[in-house]
């Protein structure tokens, strides 16, 4: 049943707009404005990650639990269905760099950094820092919206995707440093094993010489982060060149998706092995 949900969730992804009406984290971000308020609980970042991240998952587990004797199990599909495409990254992210990437194909660095720093939250000096940025914003949105929501799914059942995207949003939302702090911290867990297998695919559909050489010393790491380790992975499997404005540039971005959608392609023919083996 978890190969036929991934497949749902790319036809969903690609041929529907379901996607933006199931994810709408209005309800559990006002409960995370509350929580923050009280004076009770602003203190205690553990017992707010408790009852915004912890108890939605208990929830999810019960309602799994009593579903999936039902059936053959066929009644909880709709439930991981739902579930899973909540737990994808917001947004879009070749819509989000469109107007980035028709400022840069202009020669209009100017341009480019106002759409990235509106569109993107991005910041650079130099324009060949700037590009360098949003190759590293494409892969990592990538990773975060689609590749280690699947992988933990994939490995452990959609109770450990939506943790994922729980905690994602209290990481980013969280207006208490300390509870802000308690989210990366088991986020940066999450991402420790998924982060590594898609730099192996990357390896694997790319330049494997050059992510080899770049990311073998950081291999067992813990100090790096998700988001760094996979644009060093990226640019080497993609064999970027240096930064320039224009086409040219503009290219590097098209070789980043392309990289993206090979890599997605083997994780699939993986799952779908797995599935016929197992």
């Amino acid at each position: 049943m978890y190969f036929l949900v991934l497949l749902l969730v790319l036809w969903i992804e690609k041929f529907s707009a379901w996607r933006r009406h199931i994810q709408q984290d209005g309800f559990w971000l006002r409960e995370l404005a509350k929580a923050e308020a009280n004076p009770r609980m602003n203190e205690r970042p553990w017992a707010i990650l408790a009852l915004l991240v912890l108890l939605p998952l208990v929830l999810l587990a019960l309602v799994l639990l009593a579903l999936e004797p039902i059936a053959y199990g066929w009644l909880a599909l709709p439930v991981h269905l739902l579930v899973i495409i909540y737990s994808l990254g917001r947004g879009d992210v070749l819509a989000d760099i469109g107007p980035f990437r028709d400022a840069w194909r202009r020669g209009d660095t100017q341009g480019a950094y106002h759409v990235a720093e509106r569109d993107l939250g991005l910041e650079a000096d130099e324009g060949s820092d700037l590009l360098q940025q949003v190759q590293g914003y494409q892969l990592w949105q990538a990773y975060q919206g689609f590749f280690a929501v699947i992988f933990w799914y994939a490995l452990l059942g959609p109770v450990a995707a939506l943790a994922y995207r729980l905690l994602a949003l209290a990481s980013e939302h969280a207006s208490a440093p300390a509870l802000r702090e308690r989210a990366e911290m088991i986020r940066h867990a999450f991402d420790w094993l998924p982060v590594r297998v898609l730099a192996a695919s990357f390896s694997l559909v790319g330049n494997f010489v050059g992510v080899s050489r770049v990311l073998l010393h950081e291999l067992l790491s813990w100090e790096i982060s998700a988001r760094h380790y996979i644009e060093l992975a990226g640019r080497a499997a993609a064999e970027l060149p240096e930064p320039a404005t224009g086409d040219l540039g503009v290219a590097t971005l098209d070789a980043l998706w392309q990289l993206l959608v090979r890599a997605a392609v083997l994780w699939y023919a993986g799952f779908a092995v797995w599935a016929l083996l197992f």
